[in-house]
């Protein structure tokens, strides 16, 4: 039933959440945040488990930021679309997206030249060809100085370069030092793929949807206190959101590809992007449906969100179980059916078993868990409304986003080549990691999840609940579908 809200049961300075419900949960999740960077530093100076740890902080960070990007994607879509239904939950969408400029403090361990030498070893190419060869020009001992071509030199005291020197931290070689130095995949793909480009994506990454999020964000709660509320920042904020939305899918497609398809650069796939999106999308809906359901069990949010909310948030997760499947379903058919070396090379590996760690299993498992269990329990109306139902399978959701992005980082830690240097092992593919490297997914994935909490309470404390004077708030609460 929809509720029959009216303009006095708004409180005309809005809803915050009382410090006393935040402060325990903030501390909790810094000291847990604070204790685990400690941990994390140690496993990264670690000779030994550092090269496993940096796969481990790579899916945590993966794992935290489509939350973050779901969020920011639910607050444009609501506004480019004119959207009256999400009004009373856009504050939580808001809250939700203004994590991701913060997550990238989670991103510098990625920045270091060494944990790159783990993850990227095209970069630990880079600097090898960078630091150790250049190209000079030959000419003709007698005569004229005709140019014969390039040949490769060893530099003079090219073990003793500091790598986090300018010249080594992020200058790549030229085409012309690939080549010669026998790296034809590097030097075709080199109008992309050079160490400050890489850099430099990342960095405009943060700084232009962090801006964007964080102007739409404060748009909304200017109008909170606005004595006299209009249509005028509903206007603003859908034109910025036109701008925003653009960027958003730009950066979601390129984190996907220098992050993830990065780490096997021989790799690549135009479905790549669109499977990182429906990641997004889908479980940062179940985080919200989590945070309203919080939320309201603490008595806030109760006047202006009803079970027709509910039921418009599951239709949409529902909708996203069966889009994240058509396109992961696409990418593998299209791999299967091209047939090239270079991107079956994907699920070879994750096809592949050592009798310990069965990728072929939890690949197979994916499908069924993923996509045919979720999609049976949502098909029903009341499933959807009723929270006794709808938050299992949120939490369900989540728990299989991490099944997901495991299962597309974590076996590149195998073939990894230094990784197998560093753990001693010697022509041989490394399907099973000693243990110590999966409680290091574990510790990875405790550290960066309690910061993104710590953050994400943060934001919900900072505003009101809802924009309580939002022209079309009472359609909100008074939604019924």
């Amino acid at each position: 039933m929809a509720h029959n809200v009216t303009s006095q049961d708004i409180p005309a300075n809005g809803e915050q959440i009382a410090k006393k419900d935040l402060s325990l949960p903030k501390l909790i999740s810094l000291i847990v945040f604070v204790v685990g960077a400690v941990g994390s530093f140690l496993l990264f100076k670690n000779d030994t488990w550092g090269a496993g740890y940096a796969y481990s902080w790579l899916f945590a960070f993966l794992f935290f930021i489509t939350l973050t990007l779901g969020g920011v994607f639910w607050t444009t879509l609501h506004h480019v679309t004119n959207s009256g239904w999400g009004v009373s939950v856009r504050r939580l969408m808001e809250n939700l997206g203004f994590v991701f400029p913060f997550m990238a403090i989670m991103a510098i361990p990625l920045m270091i030249p060494s944990v790159q030498d783990d993850l990227y070893e095209w970069m630990n190419t880079h600097r090898t060809v960078e630091q150790t060869v250049e190209a000079e020009p030959l000419y003709e001992k007698a005569g004229d100085k005709e140019f014969l071509g390039y040949t490769a030199i060893a530099k003079e005291g090219a073990d003793d370069i500091d790598p986090y020197a300018p010249g080594g931290a992020y200058t790549s070689p030229s085409p012309e030092q690939l080549e010669a130095s026998h790296e034809a995949l590097l030097q075709a793909k080199h109008w992309y793929m050079t160490l400050e480009g890489w850099l430099y994506r990342i960095i405009c990454f943060f700084v232009f949807l962090g801006a964007g999020i964080f102007v739409l964000r404060r748009i909304s709660i200017a109008q909170d206190t606005d004595p006299n509320p209009s249509t005028r920042r509903l206007i603003l904020a859908r034109k910025v959101s036109c701008a925003v939305m653009p960027v958003f899918a730009v950066v979601a497609t390129f984190i996907a590809f220098d992050f993830m398809m990065a780490i096997d650069y021989k790799w690549f796939s135009t479905m790549y992007g669109v499977w990182f999106f429906a990641g997004c999308a889908l479980n940062s809906m179940a985080v919200l449906i989590l945070t309203l359901t919080w939320l309201r069990s603490k008595g806030y949010l109760q006047t202006v969100t009803s079970p027709e909310h509910y039921h418009i948030m599951g239709k949409l997760m529902h909708a996203f179980v069966i889009f994240w499947a058509y396109v992961s379903f696409s990418q593998f058919m299209l791999i299967w059916y091209a047939n090239i070396t270079e991107e079956t090379s994907y699920f070879l590996l994750r096809n592949s078993s050592d009798g310990s760690t069965n990728w072929n299993l939890w690949s197979t498992l994916l499908v069924f868990l993923h996509f045919g269990l979720p999609f049976v329990i949502l098909l029903p109306h009341y499933a959807k409304k009723k929270i006794k139902w709808v938050v299992p399978i949120c939490i369900y959701i989540l728990i299989m986003h991490i099944m997901d992005l495991y299962i597309a980082v974590i076996p590149e830690r195998g073939p990894s080549l230094s990784v197998m240097d560093k753990l001693g092992v010697d022509g041989e593919l490394l399907l099973t990691v000693p243990h110590p490297a999966y409680l290091g997914d574990a510790v990875a994935f405790i550290t960066v999840g309690a910061f993104f909490v710590f953050v994400f309470l943060r934001n919900l404390g900072s505003a009101n609940t809802y924009p309580n004077r939002d022209p079309r708030i009472l359609e909100s609460a008074n939604l019924h579908n």
